[in-house]
């Protein structure tokens, strides 16, 4: 029983994993993340699943991390910040990592995790009128935690263009960095998303699996070590007065401190 996703599956084999907190922006709690690594894990062990369609509730992709979730890790003692950093990190390295096609279907916006979550997938479709941003810099924290993933996709040259200002993106530059394959008319875009799924309906499942695997051999190696160094500067961040100042503003409807204009 899941709260924060649903997952269905056809009976073709093709899985929907729905990021279902329409009414938060499907923002990433600490629920949510525990619901969607169980899931990875889950989909990617059920030999029934051929293919995983990453999709949303809502009017929102996905906003990122929850700010309340956030706001309690910057109150918490410096273990359990690890702990719920390395949960995130480990969620985003298993949906990386599932043995899979993972076919993200953006609907709406996507912001801080959410690009993270479009980042994870083997190719992702969006609709044009989307707006996409690593945000965290705003709110005095970093894309940390996703970090590598978005490096891996977009490449560190085309990263840095957005990964540092928190500015907003269309579809059409989201293509240019890497991040979406495509944009779509919205009314099109089940039909983009089914053009991705239906090739692997007629490919090897073991083969499609073993082939993913070696594509990221071959690619940005995201090990145990990345991922410990995501934890650590996400945790690092989150001890500090600009985040403790950028998350207080938020909640507070205010400027913090360091905005001109």
């Amino acid at each position: 029983m899941t709260d924060t996703i649903s997952i269905t599956t056809d009976a073709r084999g093709v899985a929907t994993l729905m990021l279902d907190r329409a009414d938060k922006h499907n923002a990433m709690n600490a629920q949510m993340i525990a619901e969607l690594h169980n899931a990875a894990l889950a989909l990617g062990a059920d030999d029934a699943v051929r293919v995983v369609v990453l999709a949303a509730a809502g009017k929102t992709f996905c906003a990122g991390g929850d700010l309340g979730w956030m706001r309690d890790q910057m109150q918490a003692d410096a273990e359990t910040r690890a702990s719920e950093a390395g949960k995130l990190a480990h969620m985003l390295h298993a949906l990386n990592t599932m043995p899979k096609p993972l076919i993200g279907a953006l609907h709406g916006n996507a912001f801080g995790g959410g690009v993270g979550m479009a980042s994870v997938c083997d190719v992702a479709i969006g609709a044009d009128h989307i707006k996409m941003g690593l945000t965290e810099t705003r709110l005095g924290i970093i894309p940390a935690t996703i970090g590598p993933y978005v490096v891996a996709r977009m490449g560190e040259g085309r990263a840095r263009r957005v990964f540092m200002s928190s500015r907003l993106f269309d579809a059409a530059e989201a293509v240019d960095l890497g991040l979406l394959a495509r944009p779509v008319r919205a009314d099109d875009l089940p039909a983009a998303v089914e053009a991705e799924v239906a090739p692997y309906l007629n490919c090897a499942p073991g083969a499609v699996a073993a082939a993913k695997a070696l594509a990221r051999s071959f690619g940005t190696r995201i090990d145990e070590d990345t991922i410990a160094t995501s934890i650590a500067a996400l945790k690092a961040r989150w001890e500090t007065e600009e985040a403790a100042e950028g998350i207080d503003a938020f909640f507070a409807k205010r400027k913090a401190a360091w905005v001109q204009g």
